[in-house]
């Protein structure tokens, strides 16, 4: 089982609505997952080049959104974040609702946020364009509101649905610095073909990632996926939503939350 880390990397468990911050010694006799009462699942781990340092002794809590359970091992804090770059799938653009409710609870809580279209999105075209093409303007487009913000690129998430969040996931692969990535339904391969994966770079992702996926996504099963970002040597979390499908049609809220509230961690 895999597990997560609050903001500042330190160990939390998530019990009844409340977040506590324990120590590793603790760990063993917490539950390793639990389901909440939204149908969301929260799993997490460490980066798999952490080392191991004990979290201040006791319990601390703090009101969080959901009952989920996670522990993990402290690492450094990240960049603190000023705004989030959202890229939308291959048949959507950036008004695609899942990517609006986004960017509406991330705004929410502070962070600059900017929705964007491909180059053959804002032609008129509906075939996507080839992949450097699409990687080369998650970079400009993440360089251009890094500069509007005045800060480094790495004071920035990006990430989007499906296609998108790949693309920006294969940009920080090739060397894009950012702060995170946010992955809403990560297509690891083709619906009926799971041989052919898109995974030859998760090696290479080192900042804290989060994916986004529903349970019934033929595009990658929980198990799948798991097994797929265990290759990320950077921290993971994911949350599933329980039954939920490729676009997570009619989860647009649990779809926001989730990702608000991770990045409310970070920042």
């Amino acid at each position: 089982m895999v597990e997560p880390l609050d903001a500042a990397g330190a160990p939390v468990v998530v019990v009844a609505g409340a977040l506590a911050v324990v120590g590793d010694d603790e760990q063993a006799a917490r539950p390793r997952a639990a389901s909440n009462n939204r149908g969301m699942i929260e799993r997490g781990r460490t980066g798999r080049e952490s080392k191991a340092s004990a979290a201040p002794p006791g319990v601390t809590p703090a009101p969080v959104g959901h009952d989920l359970v996670m522990a993990g091992r402290r690492k450094p804090r990240p960049p603190a974040l000023a705004g989030l770059l959202l890229t939308p799938g291959a048949g959507a653009d950036r008004t695609q609702s899942a990517l609006v409710a986004v960017d509406d609870a991330v705004s929410a809580g502070g962070l600059a946020v900017r929705r964007v279209d491909f180059p053959y999105r804002r032609a008129g075209r509906r075939a996507p364009d080839r992949a450097p093409v699409l990687v080369a303007t998650v970079v400009e487009e993440t360089q251009a509101l890094a500069s509007e913000l005045a800060v480094a690129t790495d004071h920035l998430a990006i990430g989007g649905r499906s296609m998108g969040g790949r693309m920006c996931s294969m940009a920080v692969a090739e060397g894009l610095a950012v702060g995170a990535l946010v992955l809403i339904s990560y297509p690891l391969h083709p619906p009926g073909r799971p041989e052919k994966l898109r995974t030859d770079h998760l090696g290479a992702l080192t900042v804290p990632c989060l994916f986004v996926s529903g349970t019934r996504d033929a595009f990658g099963t929980p198990t799948e996926l798991d097994r797929a970002t265990a290759a990320i040597p950077g921290p993971v979390t994911t949350v599933w939503i329980e039954g939920g499908d490729h676009g997570l049609r009619g989860k647009d809220g649990a779809v926001a939350e989730a990702v608000a509230q991770w990045l409310s961690g970070l920042a």
